[in-house]
């Protein structure tokens, strides 16, 4: 107990060292964590719904307000998971003076990007309430609900975090890989357009996708009043355990090598 004690210890002040360097000397300091995903809402809602005239489905108003809303719940799993994994393949180099202390638990550093990217997460939902509440006058229950999707998430990514900085010690080329894929990812995932309009057998190859079910059952909830849904919910956290703990295993069968290499 006392272990783990000094475990979030460690990561509670390695993850506010960062984030407090991430914007230390800026102009603007930290407005910019919630200027960040407003400008990045403004882009995306002026490109689909003004330069290709795009509209939420099932919104028969058009209404500009409900598109960026829908496309603002989705791309807040996105991004959390773009920051995370995005930052693995040169996690390890980055910190090569905390590899080669003996006695530094080296599985805290993926932990330190989680919760770096999990406090963004956190501003991106209270600028969303904000904007929900201007609209609708009121805030949804679902928000209530969001720990049950993004827990797993979380758990989910720590373990791709865990496993994709291990190898990228040895394989320098993991890096644009991991960028490719995530690219590929923000495309395949619903945050432009729901499940529902896609033809049954893309529906289903897009379960896959870790973020597709984070996305929906936000969404729904947030937006469509929804109840969370029991079965599907368990397996998507039955199955983000199996990859933190594969995930995990393989940064311990690996670390061996760290020192050497770097």
């Amino acid at each position: 107990m006392r272990k783990l004690r000094s475990l979030l210890y460690l990561v509670g002040q390695l993850s506010r060292r960062e984030i407090a360097a991430r914007y230390r000397g800026t102009t603007l300091g930290w407005f910019w964590t919630v200027l960040t995903p407003l400008l990045t809402l403004a882009v995306y809602t002026w490109v689909f719904s003004e330069v290709f005239k795009a509209r939420w489905v099932g919104d028969a108003a058009n209404d500009k307000t409900a598109f960026a809303l829908n496309v603002f719940a989705g791309m807040l799993f996105l991004q959390f998971f773009a920051e995370s994994l995005g930052r693995a393949p040169g996690l390890l180099q980055a910190n090569a003076n905390y590899v080669k202390k003996v006695i530094f638990p080296l599985p805290a550093l993926p932990l330190v990007t989680i919760a770096t990217a999990g406090f963004n997460w956190l501003i991106g939902v209270l600028v969303w309430s904000v904007l929900y509440t201007v609209v609708h006058h009121s805030l949804p229950l679902g928000l209530l609900w969001l720990p049950l999707v993004m827990l797993p998430l979380a758990l989910m990514t720590l373990g791709l975090c865990w496993l994709v900085s291990a190898f990228g010690v040895y394989l320098r080329d993991l890096a644009p890989v991991v960028a490719f894929i995530l690219t590929l990812l923000s495309f395949l995932s619903p945050i432009f357009y729901p499940v529902e309009i896609l033809p049954d057998w893309i529906a289903r190859l897009l379960i896959i996708n870790p973020l597709t079910l984070p996305i929906e059952f936000s969404r729904s909830w947030l937006l469509g009043a929804a109840q969370p849904a029991g079965e599907l919910l368990l397996a998507y956290w039955l199955v983000a355990g199996l990859v933190a703990l594969l995930g995990l295993s393989a940064f311990r069968l690996l670390r061996k090598g760290f020192a050497d290499v770097l």
